[in-house]
């Protein structure tokens, strides 16, 4: 028997990848271009928390306000869909006739299915909503969880290249360590997030490093230039 399979919780996957992959990349750049510049771990931590604290409120606070945009535009369009069904029905019938029309559905069909349809008001809206707008109608209280789940994603993130200066007193040393396992796990993060989004998981897995690894040869570069050293 045939199965089908496809990615589920795409929303909740979207924000951790937000989440994520951000938390890797800003706090080991900016603990790289530290470690150019200072050689006391300890400045590289605190400076380092307050960026992941920052940042996450930052990123949850991103994620809520995209998500309550999407609302109010989907319950905007919802009453303007209503108001149009009650004021031109036949012009919303036509519509609905120019979506079959797509599909290769005769005339009388077309005409057959848009007059069933406007028997339910409801079902009608629903279908005007879906396949002449394309929205699809939000989670309750999606706003709040894609604030909750970018924002702990990225401490997450920000917590693994920040970890070997905890654990290291000098910076240099740190980031070395950071390195390894900052790479490491951003390969892991690329791969798995490639095989999720149907994507060659090799090379996605690749391209996600080599952007991680520039944003942190580029700050710890430019740390060492304004440093003089």
């Amino acid at each position: 028997m045939h199965k089908e399979h496809h990615v589920t919780g795409s929303e909740i996957i979207r924000d951790i990848v937000i989440g994520m992959s951000d938390g890797l990349t800003v706090p080991f750049a900016l603990a790289a271009g530290l470690s150019g510049a200072i050689s006391s771990s300890g400045i590289v931590v605190t400076a380092g928390i307050a960026e992941i604290v920052a940042g996450s409120i930052a990123m949850g606070l991103g994620g809520f306000l995209a998500g309550r945009t999407e609302a109010d535009h989907y319950n905007s369009e919802l009453k303007r869909e209503y108001d149009e069904v009650e004021r031109v029905p036949e012009q919303e019938k036509a519509e609905v006739k120019e979506v079959f029309a797509a599909f290769g559905l005769s005339e009388s069909l077309q005409q057959q299915v848009a007059d069933e349809m406007a028997k339910d008001k409801h079902k009608w809206v629903d279908f005007m909503m879906r396949y002449e707008l394309g929205l699809e109608e939000p989670q309750a209280n999606r706003a709040t969880k894609s604030a909750i789940t970018i924002g702990l994603s990225y401490i997450v993130g920000g917590i693994i290249p920040l970890s070997p200066y905890i654990l290291e007193s000098k910076s240099q040393t740190a980031l070395v360590y950071s390195c390894i396992v900052t790479l490491i796990s951003l390969f892991i993060f690329g791969y798995f997030k490639s095989k999720l989004t149907g994507q060659p998981a090799i090379s996605g897995a690749f391209k996600v490093v080599v952007i991680g690894a520039l944003a942190a040869g580029a700050a710890f570069a430019m740390a060492k230039l304004i440093n003089g050293k």
